[in-house]
């Protein structure tokens, strides 16, 4: 029995890992260089509670479910996870009217300890917030993540589980013979599949088309986002939402799990040809700045260090689509993640391994005895006591060669990020955090280019940021 899974990002990942516990060949397959870099990787990285998502939705049931999962998860694969609970906030009678609506919604849908804050206990939790705020919604079971890392360390722990990982490999064809699946075709292979699983996010639905099998279209919702420096210090504790509308959860004023702030997103409707937009614009940075400073006046611009943009794929019914095929056996869509998607993925996995596969497919599946849960990540040495860290310096001198200043990243945990799969300077970004402090890569980036070359055995001309063609080097000035 062969299994296939089509996108390596936070779905895909953990189902892909989700089937490494049963006796089951199991191929992930993901157009991009590297795990989590689609969807998965521009978002805002929450852990939602569960209470904007309707009653009875798909996205409700998979949001409480994978919430709770997140604990455990966040141990065996060892990312990081902050449970800082969240606040929406009101400024008027008629959005407080709201956070009752959401209170309810949140109970229905089984999220505990949800409760309205009147102004004082709000601005007692953030005193940094508008002293206009009239009640807010706390919900303490919210969190914030790295997704990327999410994926790159469920796929880190299925590799050791037996998972066959096929990068840069765009899917360009599914094979179907008498309405059964047979083979995915990539630009540089062919894997026979006695199962697909289509998680390839905003592309899902051309995946599908490819095979055949029903589908809800996805289109591109663009949200833009504003980075703050980590010395801006705490401007938030907690996630802070406005009181949403019917397109979004609005935006946001939040606090990274590395000490920065992130302000946004945006949401803007693209038509469907637009899944590759990924450009910041004037207007969209403008809203970001004006909607957060209502809520948090104390916000300071001239800590900005990154502007991004982040594309989710939303369907027409706003709801995931999650089923297999009536059309093509075998075939299976986990499509139109919008949010909560990070939040219900685990969850997710778990239903298409156990429910889709083994139940409504009736795909028998022997756990494996030898299925290893285990992740350990890249050692964080600026996190470590001095001591403890000198102790590693004796060992690896490369432990106490600091190549990112900003985020005091040594060259150890460098090599260890090459060692673990990471080939471009985006590979090494996400896995170690350099590159991400106040310079953005300006003083350490051509340092971590020549590691990379080393230890891969390349020429520096050679080395990518992120992608086919990305090359930062076109030639030699002098010898």
């Amino acid at each position: 029995m062969r299994i296939v899974v089509i996108g390596a990002g936070i779905v895909g990942s953990l189902t892909a890992r989700e089937l490494t516990k049963y006796d089951v060949e199991v191929i992930l397959i993901e157009k991009e260089m590297d795990v989590g870099w689609g969807v998965t990787k521009a978002n805002s990285a929450i852990i939602h509670a569960g209470y904007d998502d309707p009653p009875g939705s798909v996205r409700a049931r998979f949001c409480a479910m994978g919430n709770k999962m997140y604990t455990e998860l966040s141990k065996e694969l060892d990312f990081e996870l902050e449970r800082i609970g969240s606040l929406v906030v009101a400024f008027s009678d008629e959005e407080i009217r709201v956070l009752k609506k959401l209170l309810k919604q949140g109970e229905e849908n089984g999220v505990p300890n949800l409760k309205i804050l009147d102004r004082d206990e709000t601005l007692d939790k953030e005193p940094g917030l508008s002293p206009l705020v009239k009640a807010s919604l706390w919900a303490p079971t919210a969190g914030i993540t790295e997704p990327w890392m999410v994926a790159i360390a469920a796929v880190e722990n299925a590799l050791d589980n037996g998972l066959k990982l096929h990068l840069d490999e765009k899917v360009v064809d599914i094979v179907v013979e008498k309405s059964r699946v047979k083979k995915v075709v990539t630009e540089r292979g062919e894997y026979k599949a006695d199962v697909i699983v289509n998680c390839a996010g905003l592309f899902a639905d051309e995946i599908a088309k490819m095979a055949g099998a029903e589908y809800t279209p996805i289109y591109p919702r663009k949200g833009e986002y504003i980075l703050l420096d980590k010395s801006v210090g705490n401007l938030v504790r907690r996630i802070i939402f406005p009181t949403p509308t019917d397109i979004s959860k609005g935006i946001l004023v939040l606090p990274t799990v590395d000490g920065g702030i992130l302000l946004g997103p945006t949401a803007m409707d693209l038509s469907r040809d637009r899944k590759r937009d990924l450009a910041t614009t004037r207007e969209g940075l403008k809203e970001v700045v004006e909607k957060t400073k209502k809520m948090v006046p104390g916000i300071d611009l001239s800590y900005a260090i990154k502007t991004f943009a982040g594309l989710r794929p939303e369907s027409p019914q706003r709801d995931f689509f999650i089923k297999a095929s009536e059309r093509i056996w075998g075939f299976i869509n986990v499509m139109a993640m919008r949010s909560p998607g990070l939040t219900a993925a685990p969850a997710i996995a778990k239903y298409v391994v156990e429910k889709i596969i083994q139940e409504d497919l009736k795909i028998e599946l022997k756990r494996k005895e030898n299925f290893n849960p285990i992740r350990k990540g890249i050692i964080r040495f600026a996190d470590l006591p001095l001591d403890e860290w000198n102790e590693w310096i004796k060992k690896d001198p490369l432990a106490g060669k600091i190549v990112c200043y900003c985020n005091k990243v040594t060259e150890r945990e460098i090599v260890e990020a090459i060692k673990r799969g990471a080939r471009t300077l985006d590979g090494i970004k996400f896995r170690t955090r350099a590159m991400f402090g106040k310079c953005q890569g300006g003083f350490c980036m051509t340092r971590i280019l020549k590691i990379l070359a080393r230890e891969l055995g390349l020429d520096e001309s050679e080395i990518l940021l992120k992608s086919r063609k990305s090359w930062l080097i076109d030639g030699r000035v002098r010898e």
